[in-house]
């Protein structure tokens, strides 16, 4: 009895230590690896986006470990796929902290699979920093959470005062899907635009994964609307500019950040022309964000980075500063190196964050010439008013 007594406790010590702050801060410090978590959708419609995002962030680990790493210790990202979905990004994020012991998670890609896990990383206090979850309220749940993208609501703003102030618009129409981040822009715009004394004259909605928007658009053609907003990803995007093509609707497209991904050439290279999107501000000129480019492609069969994957190199970088900085894989620690980045130095520009874990940023202005998308500079809105600052 006395044996099973003394087995029982040192079986308890052990699991005391695995456990100690969440059990990742244990786990990794007695290997010689900091592991890194990545969640976003690595199969679907929507893969394309979840791939490069790992990709750029398993480059930038490639090149930290070649440099030498950290501490004398390397860098190992554990990517899991989320499927996309809710569900399969919490099923990932329990994999990876629970399981593999990772000191920090960059992910998830999508917004709704984000603001569930921000919800858990918050709770378990270990570091999540999105490439590209732009809601409004991912990094409203609490801290330990951050992102590289501008939030929604400053997308928002920027983009409706540049369609009413610099486009002249004053009658335009949404098409998005009913998830998290399409209608939160949609809704933002909508919001702002109207006050601003414009008039959205219809706000058509689909779902995710749906192949026929005839009906939708047909509604927005019986409108007075001068323009059509469609905050989505890539695979509704072509169907929608095909679908409304067919229909010889000739209304200007306007879109959002979802429109940076290359795949949007490859499935709508014909109706693609004239499309304007807001999205991020290209970085002032430097070498790093070219030297990543030709890396990625190099490595990638040839493939573009698009800029939610360049947002998740320049978060791996952000870790891997705020863990040196930090000296061990403790989650509290590395949550407040996070914080303290000061004018970070990336593939993006210069990075800082917000008390709330926002990036600090302006928003960019493109439009599509054919299949190329030409920059035509950098916005904020200032005193109520849309003013370019590059």
């Amino acid at each position: 009895m006395k044996r099973i007594v003394v087995m029982l406790l040192v079986f308890l010590a052990a699991v005391t230590g695995v456990f100690a702050n969440g059990g990742a801060e244990s786990t990794a410090a007695s290997s010689d690896t900091y592991k890194i978590g990545f969640i976003g959708p690595l199969t679907g419609d929507n893969a394309n986006y979840g791939i490069r995002c790992s990709n750029a962030t398993r480059l930038a680990i490639e090149e930290l470990n070649a440099a030498g790493g950290v501490d004398g210790k390397t860098f190992e990202l554990i990517a899991e796929n989320s499927l996309g979905t809710v569900d399969g990004a919490i099923a990932a994020y329990e994999k990876l902290v629970y399981s593999d012991g990772v000191c920090a998670i960059i992910g998830p890609v999508f917004t709704s699979p984000a603001l569930a896990v921000a919800q858990r990383c918050y709770e378990d206090g270990i570091v999540m920093i999105s490439p590209s979850a732009t809601h409004k309220d991912v990094t409203s749940v609490g801290d330990y959470v951050y992102r590289t993208v501008p939030s929604d609501s400053l997308q928002s703003e920027v983009a409706a005062h540049y369609f009413y102030e610099v486009l002249g618009y004053r009658n335009i129409a949404c098409l998005y899907a009913m998830n998290d981040y399409s209608q939160g822009l949609a809704t933002g715009v909508e919001d702002v635009f109207t006050q601003l004394g414009g008039t959205v004259s219809a706000m058509e909605t689909c779902l995710v994964g749906d192949k026929d928007f005839r009906t939708q658009l047909g509604a927005i053609r019986n409108t007075d609307a001068e323009a059509i907003y469609i905050p989505n990803y890539t695979v509704e995007d072509a169907q929608i500019l095909e679908q409304a093509a067919q229909l010889g609707m000739n209304l200007p497209f306007l879109s959002s950040d979802g429109f940076s991904d290359p795949e949007i050439y490859n499935l709508a290279p014909d109706y693609t022309d004239g499309v304007i999107y807001v999205g991020p501000a290209q970085a002032e000129a430097s070498t790093i964000l070219e030297d990543f480019t030709a890396a990625y492609s190099a490595a990638y069969n040839g493939d573009l980075p698009d800029s939610f994957a360049t947002n998740s190199y320049d978060a791996m970088y952000i870790l891997a500063a705020a863990i040196d900085r930090a000296g061990s894989a403790d989650r509290e620690a590395i949550n407040a190196e996070v914080k303290a980045t000061d004018d970070f130095s990336g593939a993006n520009g210069i990075i800082n964050f917000a008390p709330n874990g926002d990036m600090v940023a302006s928003q960019g202005v493109y439009k599509v010439e054919g299949t190329t998308p030409v920059y035509v500079g950098s916005f904020q809105v200032v005193d109520g008013h849309i003013v370019q600052v590059d």
